[in-house]
């Protein structure tokens, strides 16, 4: 008698399955520059822009792979297919290794990633001979069976191998001084002596087959495997229900300018805004910082970095703001249009553009009206050394009270601000600044600022992050307090939290907590109360992209975090969103539902109102789980208060307020 009853609940039950479940993973490749194609059994294997994908000539489906679903690492430098073998070998930046089966199958050699080694590790190139991959490499060459799916010898040369050739039983390196060694194969290669130098080599040996990227590139290029057109993802706003991106500024380890990107996510697609502008304009279009929506039309976007301000209408360019069509000024005066420095666009709610305007000599915080007038607010506060306005003007943000926030991330003066436009006076002005304990704090890299819900300003940095509690503000002998969390080990001892640790970007959820994204450790999520540390996901117990975060930004109606790491974009879906005032019966809903066999996930409870009492009851009444909302959100892992499993059923969800006052109720169905 029980599966009529299960089929008639199902046709009452409002069912949501197709929402990300919480705690998922997904990531967001760029697969639109190709760099190499392999043809393994009908199976184009395509490279692009450092990632991959593949596309099947007999039925013309694509998949994309990425380090979420299948793949074990970022940044894909080679592949080779090992046709004795009958895999292929991916070879990430970092040394990493997979292979790929015919039957898509993806097996991870890490032995060379993690050996500790003090010489250069990089592979520069691969030679597939029998069931063997050569790598060349920066200290010699690994010889990896691909077969056994195993590294069977590494040879210890000293010299960086930059090609290799085997032909006739006898292999040859390239080095980088141009030299050649040669040896046997069948010799043992470990010992040094049994190789020798070389005068020459057999005509093209290391020539690079191209045979499948010249038969096939012309079809790879109509492909469309989706995924944005970069992985850069300097800085990005969710508004609009859109991620909108930048690719962001200057990159110094690596000594270049990020190319001019603006990419708009929506509905799991992307639009690009026109990135021909150096053409258009006639000025280099490069290090995007920032990116605003209307909050009228969301297709009305203005981007801006260090060539000035652009301002798009559906997609194309409307007008570029530069020092001779505006009150924009160059660096220190000059008249460079390729150094307009324009770091920051942001919105108010009154639909004015406010733009910081860094090393200006008179305009170093702007407001564009929406009828188009420009107006100054520049205060001698943002002066530097009695000449310019700050360097690196970054981070412009509007709290609650409609005050601005930005920093000067440079190392000549780092410092934050507080500034009220309507009184256009300057609240508070960090430069060198004491924490409770009295200590100073100076020489610190300032990146970004954000609120919370208690109206507590937040300033991330290179030393931790600290607070500007919300009755300081204003007050010009205000200290910026660190949280102190208490070690809870019988001591009186407490510990500043994430003291030390470079904090780049942070973003509040509906629950009031803090997500902080780090240089080289991940993210962490602290608590609403500051207290405790959630989660803290890296690259070593997670899918996370990278270690190195950008930028973050959250959509609070999904609750799903948008990630902008150094090796492209991912988002998790967390368990908070924004809370409702009332909740309602059509609003409360649980998903997934029904729960079939095999789904040991979490169930998710949306609509709810913040801190809302929730009780997970049996059809009688036994009281199963309970446990209290983040924002709007509350999870169940699917079992008892004795942590086992549920059995097949309804269930249902009993709600109240934070008050007491009783909420609504939902079901759920269980079937195992």
């Amino acid at each position: 008698m029980r599966k009529p009853v299960t089929i008639a609940l199902l046709l009452t039950l409002c069912s949501v399955t197709l929402l990300a479940q919480t705690g998922s993973w997904h990531a967001y490749m760029s697969y639109y520059e190709p760099q190499q194609i392999v043809n393994f059994d009908g199976q184009l294997f395509i490279r692009a822009s450092n990632d991959l994908y593949s596309y099947r000539l007999a039925d013309h489906s694509i998949t994309t792979y990425d380090k979420i679903h299948q793949l074990s690492d970022t940044y894909i430098t080679q592949i080779a297919l090992n046709k004795q073998a009958h895999k292929l070998l991916i070879v990430y930046e970092n040394q990493n290794l997979d292979l790929i089966d015919a039957n898509g199958e993806v097996s991870n050699i890490s032995a060379l990633y993690l050996k500790s080694m003090t010489e250069d590790k990089t592979v520069n190139n691969i030679c597939m001979y029998q069931q063997y991959a050569y790598l060349a490499t920066g200290f010699g060459v690994v010889k990896l069976n691909m077969q056994r799916e195993e590294i069977a010898e590494s040879y210890i040369l000293g010299q960086n191998i930059l090609q290799i050739g085997i032909s006739d039983g006898n292999i040859y390196l390239q080095t980088a001084t141009g030299t050649l060694l040669t040896a046997q194969v069948s010799k043992n290669l470990i010992d040094p002596h049994n190789w020798s130098a070389a005068d020459s080599a057999p005509a093209g040996i290391f020539d690079q087959d191209l045979t499948d990227w010249n038969q096939y590139r012309d079809l790879v290029a109509t492909l469309q495997p989706g995924g944005p057109k970069y992985n850069n993802f300097g800085f990005m706003r969710f508004k609009h229900n859109r991620l909108y991106s930048v690719g962001g500024g200057y990159t110094a380890a690596a000594d270049i300018n990020n190319p001019g990107t603006a990419q708009i996510l929506q509905n799991n697609e992307w639009t690009f805004l026109q990135d021909n502008l150096e053409e258009v304009t006639g000025w280099s279009y490069c290090d995007t910082e920032s990116i605003d929506a209307d909050p009228t039309n969301p297709d009305h976007i203005f981007v801006s970095g260090r060539t000035g301000l652009y301002e798009f209408m559906n997609g194309t360019l409307l007008k570029a703001y530069n020092i001779d069509n505006s009150i924009l000024e160059s660096f220190n005066g000059n008249t460079y249009k390729d150094y307009v420095l324009v770091f920051n666009t942001l919105f108010d709610k009154q639909n004015n553009l406010w733009v910081t305007n860094s090393t200006s000599l008179h305009n170093s915080l702007l407001q564009l009206s929406a009828d188009g007038k420009w107006t100054s607010h520049h205060q001698p506060q943002f002066v530097y050394n009695d000449k310019y306005s700050l360097q690196a003007m970054r981070g412009l943000f509007m709290d609650s009270r409609g005050y601005l926030w930005f920093v000067n991330d440079h190392w000549n003066q780092p410092s934050f601000f507080c500034y009220d436009p309507n009184r256009q006076t300057v609240l508070n002005s960090f430069i060198t600044f004491n924490n409770q304990d009295g200590a100073t704090i100076s020489d610190y890299s300032p990146y970004a600022v954000a609120e919370d819900m208690n109206g507590d300003i937040w300033v991330v940095t290179n030393k931790g992050p600290f607070v500007i509690e919300s009755s300081n503000i204003g007050n010009s002998n205000a200290n910026v307090t660190q949280v102190k969390v208490p070690r809870n080990d019988g001591t009186n001892y407490a510990d500043y939290l994430l003291a030390g640790i470079v904090t780049r970007c942070i973003a509040i959820d509906g629950g009031g907590r803090k997500w902080f994204g780090t240089q080289g450790n991940g993210i962490y999520l602290i608590s609403a109360d500051n207290m405790t540390e959630i989660h803290h996901f890296t690259t070593d117990n997670s899918p996370i992209l990278s270690n190195n975060i950008y930028s973050l930004a959250i959509d609070n109606t999904t609750g799903q975090l948008f990630i902008g790491t150094d090796k492209g974009l991912c988002s998790y879906m967390t368990d908070a969103t924004d809370a409702v005032s009332e909740m309602e019966k059509d609003n409360v809903y649980a998903f997934p539902n029904p729960v079939v066999a095999g789904y040991n996930g979490l169930i998710t409870v949306r609509g709810l109102s913040m801190d809302a009492d929730v009780k997970i009851l049996s059809t009688n009444g036994r009281l199963i789980a309970q446990g209290r909302s983040n924002g709007g959100t509350f999870t169940w892992d699917g079992r008892d208060t004795s942590g086992r499993r549920v059995a097949s059923g309804v269930y249902m969800v009993a709600t109240a307020k934070k008050d007491g006052t009783k909420g609504t109720v939902c079901k759920i169905a269980i079937i195992n």
